[in-house]
């Protein structure tokens, strides 16, 4: 590929290589050109649209960076949040990637360093008291507890984001009389498809829940409002409404966190890492194509280490 063009004009070339080379879905394609042509207009604001991959500068990324960190959303008027700033940047980045896979000069991606933000640090997550605690709060003797203490289950067991957990579909749950741990396969973010893990506890709660089921509807977890849908329309749950049930729960058992569906998932990879899993198998658990993404949750571990060195090294208890 060449590489004398300026680098607004490799838009539809790296566009064409997320989707053809990277698999990436539309959706964050169209993300990726909205996050890019912010850079694109900041250069045609500076007159360096003429700016070509090789001459691009740390000065320059320093320059775009302050320009994002004191740009106010004109719609709100207020100031970029950190974490709107850093898809802005990982934008870019994916940009100095696809030159280097194309074996374009240009700088290095790792001189683009990500907006540090002290409240992105703070990874909210249920421990196991807290998550059992909250498992057990649903009423299964009626049969919206026992789904909902089936979705529950679901969450805790297998790390699913919540709109793979709506997603699925009862045919894909295939479980035999004698209940054991189940796996099956979805579709994530970027159409990846990973295998997932139910737990015995999980699968017997599912299997609990879908002998109960009287109704003909092809998605696992369905509403039983009044009106939820037309005669022939499906009564698939919404993520609103998982996200709904579980605020539900969270406040019912008296748990001091605002809950998501998200934070489940968030105890499912801090469950694993506690225990001792290596941090690629969690990646691979969660879905996550880079390992940085799941690097958020070293800081509990790290956390952990610091206090089992400080119980158990001999060091510690040596006297002065």
């Amino acid at each position: 590929m060449a590489n004398n063009k300026s680098i607004i004009k490799y838009l539809n070339d790296f566009l064409d290589y997320s989707e053809i080379e990277k698999g990436l879905s539309n959706k964050t394609q169209e993300n990726y050109k909205r996050f890019l042509n912010k850079f694109f207009n900041w250069l045609k604001s500076n007159s360096l649209e003429e700016l070509k991959p090789q001459k691009l500068t740390t000065d320059h990324i320093w320059q775009y960076r302050v320009y994002l960190s004191r740009h106010a959303n004109p719609k709100t008027k207020k100031l970029l949040k950190k974490t709107t700033q850093n898809y802005y940047l990982i934008a870019l980045r994916s940009l100095l990637e696809f030159f280097i896979e194309k074996k374009i000069a240009s700088l290095s991606p790792t001189q683009i360093k990500l907006a540090k933000d002290k409240a992105d640090k703070e990874i909210k997550f249920l421990n196991l008291e807290q998550m059992e605690r909250l498992l057990l709060t649903p009423d299964t003797e009626k049969i919206i507890g026992l789904r909902d203490r089936a979705i529950l289950e679901c969450l805790f067991s297998t790390g699913l984001r919540v709109a793979e957990l709506v997603s699925l579909n009862r045919e894909q749950i295939k479980i035999k009389d004698i209940v054991k741990s189940l796996e099956i396969s979805v579709v994530g973010k970027g159409e990846k498809i990973r295998t997932i893990y139910f737990s015995e506890r999980a699968t017997s709660w599912l299997k609990k829940y879908l002998d109960k089921r009287a109704d003909f509807d092809e998605a696992l977890f369905i509403n039983y409002k009044r009106g939820a849908a037309g005669k022939d329309a499906s009564r698939r749950l919404t993520t609103k409404s998982i996200e709904d049930i579980v605020k539900k729960y969270i406040k019912i058992a008296g748990l001091p966190v605002m809950a998501t569906p998200h934070t489940i998932r968030h105890s499912y990879a801090t469950d694993l890492l506690t225990q001792g899993v290596d941090l690629r198998m969690v990646q691979e658990f969660l879905g996550h194509k880079n390992i940085i993404t799941t690097q958020i949750y070293t800081h509990v571990t790290n956390q952990q280490l610091k206090n089992i060195h400080a119980k158990f090294h001999g060091g510690n208890k040596l006297k002065n």
